[in-house]
């Protein structure tokens, strides 16, 4: 799925050797010779499938039998597997690319598993965001030579699991930290959604665009949740607060600048929003009041309602069809969401299942003949 021709393509057009245009028609003529030549998505749903549960068989029978084997032995089952997945990955590139590809990514995932567990061979000192950092620079080496799209997903999901490991182990049950992290990581999503542009719709960019689209909901969710405590926690350093906020803004912030270029902006307000949807909230919870600020009551699902909105918005202006399902999907939870923790319980019982019927039936066929319309004016924009 990889297209390795796309670097070179990049790098020619920045140096002036080819023109916006001849670019565009190189681009056509690869696509039709790939859909033409290129494996059927049920093959390739079975080569990912399979990826999947031998890297799962594989870690599932070394831990099976890690007890019966000797240090040694355990040490050269490790680095085996790792070698062996590799080398036949490599064997297999002029065949079957495909399968090499994901063989290659089979050995990628084992290397991590091969960290931890020769740290617990030789029971080095516990520090576990390092065994990710280890992690991380194997398969950013790999990316770098191998340039395909499974290794671009891994670097994606390894080296933000690295940072917040550390951030979360150096200011563990300090104020502030959880809520820092889960707003850099939910900023982290938006600029992985918004990696695919118009002329740059390469496969590595739809990797990042599919794993933000993943995270993007539940870390939306996540950051409201994450109540300060002032009584009850330790407060960060003022070292800790300006490197916590600088490295949750500008990190995302420069991805977006890198693979955005001037239409970054635009990540730029969706900091705004993130920011927004952070702010800290009184829990009475923590400290025996009953009285709920109006803040408390609606703040957060107004600011996701309008995220859902400038979300429809974002993907209309970009023609990005995943932009508006995601956005509409984000609107449609903040309704139900709303509907039971405020509303809810505070009707009789049969008139809150009642209203909730009609909630789902005229609600849902609302929003979905909207996203019907959507939808179309971004194909028609297309054509």
């Amino acid at each position: 799925m990889a297209s390795y021709w796309e670097r070179y393509l990049e790098k020619w057009i920045g140096a002036g050797l080819i023109d916006d245009s001849t670019a565009g028609r190189i681009r056509s003529y690869e696509a039709i010779h790939q859909r033409k030549d290129g494996l059927r998505w049920p093959v390739l749903l079975a080569i990912g499938l399979g990826g999947l549960l031998l890297c799962a068989g594989v870690l599932l029978f070394v831990a099976a039998h890690w007890d019966t084997l000797s240090p040694s032995l355990r040490f050269a089952l490790v680095v085996g597997l790792v070698a062996v997945f590799h080398l036949t990955a490599a064997l297999m590139a002029e065949r079957f690319p495909a399968l090499a590809t994901t063989f290659h990514a089979v050995g990628t995932v084992c290397l991590g598993a091969g960290i931890f567990l020769a740290g617990q061979i030789f029971h080095l000192q516990e520090h576990w965001p390092g065994g990710v950092m280890l992690w991380a620079l194997g398969a950013w080496l790999a990316w770098a030579l191998l340039s395909d799209w499974t290794h671009v997903g891994l670097v994606a999901i390894l080296t933000p699991f690295w940072l917040g490991g550390e951030w979360y182990e150096a200011t563990r049950g300090m104020n502030v930290s959880g809520k820092i992290l889960s707003q850099g990581l939910l900023l982290l999503s938006i600029s992985y959604l918004t990696a695919v542009v118009p002329g740059k719709e390469t496969a590595a960019r739809k990797v990042l665009m599919w794993i933000g689209g993943l995270c993007l909901i539940p870390l939306a969710g996540w950051v409201p949740q994450e109540f300060v405590d002032t009584q009850r926690q330790a407060p960060l350093s003022a070292g800790y607060l300006a490197l916590g906020w600088i490295s949750a803004l500008a990190l995302p912030l420069g991805l977006s600048l890198w693979l955005r270029g001037r239409n970054a902006w635009m990540n730029g307000l969706a900091a705004i929003w993130v920011v927004l949807l952070g702010l800290p909230k009184f829990n009475p919870g923590l400290y025996g009041y009953k009285h709920f600020s109006l803040w408390d009551e609606v703040g957060t699902y107004l600011i996701w309602a309008l995220g859902s909105l400038l979300m429809i918005a974002w993907g209309l202006k970009d023609a990005r069809k995943e932009r508006v399902n995601l956005g509409i999907a984000g609107f449609a939870l903040t309704v139900f969401s709303f509907y039971f923790s405020s509303i809810m319980d505070k009707l009789d019982r049969a008139l809150s299942l009642i209203t909730l019927g009609l909630l789902f039936v005229l609600g849902g066929w609302l929003l979905e003949k909207t996203r019907r319309r959507l939808v179309a004016r971004i194909e028609k924009d297309r054509t």
